[in-house]
């Protein structure tokens, strides 16, 4: 029976974003703080997900040695050093999450049977590497605050109650959103990036969370007017206004995931072309 296995590591480290075939102005303008001399650090998380068959005692791979291989090849070189001298490829391309995840998957591909690497640089901002090429994914994480109430606009109060219960109270609820926003790209090969993970986090702000953040999302986002502000609705949105802006930085959304509450979440893949998302969001109400 085929199976995944999954092994957490983590290491700290510093790395700076600089090219020194560019000014310090340059640098400055396309790496913004993460420019500046020393460099920073960070309290790394890494998962190892790996895959095979189970053998006669229950397991893919044996965890100790998959521990063993982990530190070894990666970990006790990576803790405690300066990622843009520690190995060779970050001298060639800059030691960012995304191309971390790239080069670590090289260092264990010829000793387990990798399926994917995922690196967190810190809560907010992880990449992960399922092994084609410069191919990689990056996923923002953030949050905004906001109300809506549940209610279809041709439906009577008794039929939207009937269908949404509580949500569809006239005066509407409120929750702390979670916002995961992935991108998926080619790595330069110099730069070491998906897309510019300044303008990147710009453009979250400017579409999505500059008019989501403390409104009534019935009333303040006018294309809610007539579409109900379900979470599924709301992340299809949210993918509509980002497509655009993430294709102009060079990259491609891949996945939107809204959290309502710990209990209610969602995942939007964006592989469907506008015009068939927009019919999606726009649809009548079926009553279930």
């Amino acid at each position: 029976m085929q199976c995944i296995v999954n092994r957490r590591a983590q290491f700290s480290a510093s790395h700076r974003y600089w090219l020194p075939e560019l000014s310090e102005a340059e640098n400055t303008e396309k790496f913004g703080a993460c420019s500046r001399f020393p460099g920073h650090g960070h309290n790394y998380v890494l998962f190892i997900s790996m895959a095979g068959e189970l053998d006669k005692y229950g397991m893919v791979l044996n965890l100790s040695d998959v521990k063993h291989v982990i530190k070894h090849e990666v970990t006790s070189q990576l803790d405690f050093s300066y990622l843009n001298d520690v190995w060779a490829e970050f001298q060639e391309t800059l030691p960012t999450t995304e191309n971390i995840a790239r080069v670590i998957w090289q260092r264990l591909a010829p000793h387990l049977p990798l399926v994917r690497v995922q690196l967190f640089e810190h809560p907010e901002l992880w990449a992960d590497y399922i092994g084609n090429d410069m191919e990689a994914y990056l996923t923002i994480s953030t949050h905004f605050s906001a109300a809506h109430r549940l209610a279809h606009p041709q439906l009577s109060n008794e039929e939207n109650t009937e269908i949404y219960g509580k949500c569809a109270r006239p005066h509407g609820h409120g929750h702390n959103y979670h916002l995961e926003v992935t991108v998926k790209g080619e790595i330069d090969p110099r730069t070491g990036m998906i897309v510019d993970l300044g303008g990147l986090n710009q453009a979250i702000e400017d579409y999505v969370l500059e008019a989501f953040d403390h409104s009534f999302l019935n009333k303040d986002i006018s294309f809610f007017e007539e579409v109900v502000p379900t979470a599924e609705n709301i992340a299809l949105y949210i993918s509509n206004l980002l497509r655009s802006p993430i294709q102009e930085l060079g990259g491609t959304l891949h996945k939107i995931k809204l959290i309502e509450s710990p209990n209610n979440s969602c995942e939007i893949y964006c592989t469907e072309s506008d015009a068939k998302t927009e019919n999606a969001v726009k649809s009548e109400p079926v009553l279930v």
